[in-house]
């Protein structure tokens, strides 16, 4: 697992489509579906680590790209 792309088609495999509209919103709510998969045991530590780092590099860089775009 290596991208947003990759936590999505983990999160697929148990169902959870997330479309809110804005990228920093569905990666928030990702994060808690995510947590709430590895809290009832149903995804291994490994899996649940990697893909919450994935998670808090993508929330990362868009919170630097609405930073850019409000200094515009």
């Amino acid at each position: 697992m290596k991208t947003l792309f990759d936590v999505q088609q983990l999160l697929k495999h148990f169902g959870i489509y997330i479309y809110i509209g804005k990228r920093l919103y569905d990666i928030e709510m990702m994060k808690i579906e995510l947590q709430r998969l590895f809290d009832n045991g149903l995804i291994e530590k490994n899996d649940y680590l990697n893909a919450e780092l994935i998670l808090r590099r993508e929330h990362r860089l868009e919170l630097e790209k609405e930073g850019r775009k409000n200094e515009s």
